[in-house]
Order: C-alpha cells, then sequence, then structure tokens
C-alpha cells in the first residue's frame, strides 16, 4: 500500500543516528542482532552462494548498454532493519565496481518519500531512481520509463510475480510495467502461544464466530487481543481493511464508484462492535508503536504486525523479552468470508524517471539489483521484514530456517489493495490517508453510531475524494 498510510510514523530515534525509540513495528533491530546479521550475509554478496538457493529459468539477459559517462542518483526508504541498508549499500557498491557507474543512494525518512517523489515528477528534475510506495506509478505514470522489458525477464526467470507486485506496478487495466517492485512489508497475526492454549486453542481459527469466540475466552482469561482503532498509519488502516474485506466487502466496484454501503460492510461493522469488548482498553487513541509496547508488555495475546515484534524480542538481553519471543508464533490473518489473506503489504516500487539522462543505465542497475547474487542475500538478511515480490525468492531456505517466519512469504500473493475493487489513484490513497474506514469501524465499535449511520458517512466522504 501507498506510503500516504501503511508505513508507520518514522521514530525519532531514526533521526537521530537511528538511535531505538522503543518498540515500534519497523523499528530498526537491536544492534547486536544487526551485527550478527551483516556478518552472516555479507560474505554472501561476494561469493554468489545464494544463486544455488534460488530456483532460476535460463533465459536470457536484456541487453541494456549504459550511456557513456552515467552515473545515477537512487532514493530509497530509510531502513528499519540495519541488514536493509547495509545490504543495499554493499550491492550498490558491487554494482559500480563491476560497471564503473558511480551511484549515489539516498535514505530519506518514510514520511520524506511521498513528497520528494512529487517534486522529482512535477519538475522533471531529481533522482534518477525513486523507490517509492504502492501506487506511486500509477501516480505518475506519465513521468516514468516503461519497465517491460525488465519486468518480463526478471518474471520469466525467478518464477513470475505475485498478484500484488503486478497491480501496484503496471499500468491500471494494462500489462505495461511502469515500475520494479522490489518486495513488501507484510503483516500476519502474532500471537502468544501458551495463552491461546490455555484458552482451548493451537491455532487462531480462520473464520469470523470462532476468532470472536476465542477473544472472548482471552479476554476472560486477562489475556485481552489489540488492534488499533485510532489514527495509526499502518495498524490503523490494515485492521479496518481486515475487518472490511474479511467480509467482502470493499471502498469500490471495479470501475472506482464508491460501493461501501452494502450489506457486506454493515456486517462487518457489527462484527467489530462485538470484537471491540474483547480489547483491550484504549485502542481507540493507539497510534503504530502502540501495539508493538502492549504485546512486548505481556497487556496483549495477539494483533496484527510485521516480524519486529518478534525479532526485537527475540534478540534482546532481557530474559523477559526473550521468553515472550519464545511464547510467540504467527499466523496468516483470519481470511473470514475471502478466499486468500484478507491483507495487504506496503509495496515498495523501484521507479526510473523520463528526465534522467541514463535510462539504460537506470535498467541495468534495476537489474542487477534484482539478480539473485544480489537480492537473495538482501532478502535474507532483512528476515522477513520485506517479502519477495518474485516467487522463486519464496522458495530460499531462510524462510525454512525459522517456522515463524513463514506466514510472511507470500504477503504479496494477494488481490488485496487501497483501493480495492477499483483504479488506484491519488484521490483513493487521501480516501486511506484520512482513515474514512478506521473512523467508521471506531464510531460504530464504540457505540457512537450505527452502523447504518456510520457506513453512509464513510461512503460520502469517500466519495468527495472520488467523484473526480
Amino acid at each position: 500500500m501507498d506510503a500516504s498510510r501503511r508505513h508507520d510514523e518514522v521514530p525519532s530515534g531514526l533521526r537521530e543516528g537511528n538511535r531505538m525509540a522503543g518498540l515500534t513495528r519497523r523499528d530498526t533491530l537491536l544492534s547486536g542482532t544487526a551485527a550478527l546479521i551483516g556478518a552472516a550475509t555479507l560474505p554472501l554478496i561476494g561469493a554468489h552462494a545464494a544463486d544455488l538457493d534460488v530456483p532460476t529459468a535460463d533465459v536470457k539477459s536484456p541487453d541494456f548498454k549504459a550511456e557513456s559517462g552515467a552515473t545515477l542518483r537512487v532514493l530509497r526508504p530509510a531502513k528499519f532493519v540495519d541488514p536493509d541498508e547495509v545490504l543495499f549499500r554493499a550491492n550498490t557498491k558491487k554494482f559500480s565496481d563491476q560497471t564503473g557507474i558511480p551511484v549515489r543512494v539516498d535514505f530519506v525518512g518514510w514520511e520524506d518519500v511521498q513528497p520528494q517523489t512529487a517534486v522529482a515528477a512535477n519538475t522533471g528534475a531529481g533522482p534518477d531512481i525513486i523507490i517509492g510506495f504502492g501506487s506511486a506509478p500509477q501516480i505518475y505514470a506519465n513521468k516514468l520509463i516503461q519497465m517491460n522489458d525488465l519486468a518480463e525477464y526478471l518474471g520469466a526467470k525467478y518464477g513470475g510475480w505475485h498478484q500484488l507486485a503486478q497491480i501496484y506496478s503496471c499500468r491500471w487495466g494494462t500489462q505495461d510495467w511502469l515500475a520494479i517492485p522490489m518486495g513488501g512489508s507484510g503483516g500476519a497475526s502474532v500471537y502468544r502461544v501458551s495463552w491461546l492454549k490455555e484458552a482451548g486453542y493451537d491455532s487462531i481459527p480462520n473464520d469470523h464466530a470462532g476468532f470472536l469466540e476465542m477473544a472472548t475466552k482471552l479476554k476472560k482469561n486477562n489475556h485481552p487481543i489489540g488492534f488499533a482503532l485510532g489514527h495509526a498509519v499502518g495498524d490503523g488502516n490494515g485492521f479496518a481493511n481486515w475487518l472490511l474485506w474479511s467480509f467482502g466487502a470493499s471502498l469500490t466496484d471495479e470501475k472506482g464508484k464508491v460501493s461501501l454501503d452494502s450489506k457486506e460492510t454493515i456486517a462487518a461493522l457489527n462484527y467489530a462492535r462485538e470484537l471491540y469488548p474483547q480489547m483491550i482498553e484504549g485502542t481507540l487513541s493507539w497510534g503504530d508503536p502502540s501495539n508493538n509496547k502492549a504485546f512486548a508488555a505481556g497487556d496483549i495475546s495477539l494483533t496484527f504486525n510485521g516480524v519486529s515484534i518478534y525479532y526485537v524480542a527475540k534478540n534482546s538481553s532481557d530474559p523477559k523479552l526473550q521468553a515472550i519471543a519464545a511464547d510467540t508464533n504467527h499466523q496468516v490473518p483470519p481470511l473470514g468470508m475471502a478466499k486468500k489473506s484478507p491483507s495487504s503489504s506496503l509495496v515498495v516500487n523501484a521507479m526510473a524517471f523520463r528526465h534522467t539522462k541514463y535510462p539504460n543505465a537506470c535498467k541495468e542497475y534495476l537489474r542487477f539489483m534484482m539478480e539473485a547474487p544480489q537480492y537473495a542475500p538482501w532478502l535474507a538478511g532483512c528476515l522477513g521484514y520485506w517479502s519477495n515480490s518474485l516467487k522463486a525468492y519464496g522458495k530460499m531456505a531462510f524462510w525454512d530456517a525459522d517456522p515463524k517466519l513463514k506466514p510472511y512469504i507470500d504477503s504479496m500473493d494477494t488481490p488485496y489493495y487501497d483501493s480495492y475493487k477499483g483504479p488506484i489513484s491519488a484521490a483513493s490513497s487521501a480516501v486511506a490517508a484520512n482513515y474514512t474506514l478506521v473512523d467508521m469501524f471506531a464510531s460504530v465499535a464504540t457505540g457512537n453510531a450505527t452502523p447504518e449511520a456510520a457506513v453512509k458517512t464513510a461512503a460520502r466522504q469517500a466519495a468527495r475524494y472520488l467523484k473526480g
């Protein structure tokens, strides 16, 4: 999903030298862990050992002849796990060493990516490549270099692209590639194993009724669940979308007309009203760090999140957090009425802008970064924080090294996205950025509005953005 809603706010610690600023969803891993990861994965970059770990087809590479005197500037989101930057920079240096093309990579705060992308697109100046968030290629489609040749080559060699990668990166309604999707940050159910067993469960029920019954038992045992119903960029919108999609509802229809006022949405709202009393108090004011902190404190038994809660706890020197990690597991969010996991990923898309003087060098750089000797160690080093956009990388051995990572493998194998089921646009992104769905569910959960009144209010708000 796009940067307007699916990313977390950058902790102040990140702006101040990447110091830990608390257990936020996309916090940097503990320095000791990061050092261990870096030490373990960096040798792979030189040895190309990762080639053996990825099943590939014998496909001829496109001949991207870089322009004479080419230099590149790349802008991308700042790290939230250390190996992301360490390995990305190492791969970039390797590219420069092999090609002689200097590449400058700027890592900027997540909240700065979208405005800087807009400036580059509107002024026709700035970075040659921007690795932006989900919807950006659709918004700036006419400013981008088409990537069909590169995308088709990578898809043919690495087992094809996951569905979400194509939804965000192809020009809407076509097979014309506007960007190269490098990966996505997905979410899963994060839960305490012993507390579920205490309530009589070995795993999380996949149906709504079973999930509600489990939540009720957990609350009775003083282990409530916790989901953000406040203006949390990632967690609030993610929970609202799960409620909507798992009941078969959608923001828009295939043509982009607001379809929110439906019996499916009413059912989702009624369910939210029943689920809310099983939650810990205070979720109406939760921001993105809140569920992480509550889980790490032992205050909640279950939430939706990425891998960061588990890994920060697992690699902590605090015995209490280590014990929580040992008692933590992950599962795909309950399907409800959906056929595939009713959740999405924050997709990062590499876009080459038409203002670049070196379009071939841009494509060659992106090809290099997506090939197994570079991409595989980067993916493994991030330990599931980024999930793979190309299917072959889901067969890498590191996913099996810790079974608790497995729910994140197919995070991009989903048909769900911000403006599901309609076209992606700046207007559809604005609906999410203004928490239209979150506020709708929160108003019903607290009894401040009936489902019928809340859905009509939300539908009117969405229509104001989408009318054009």
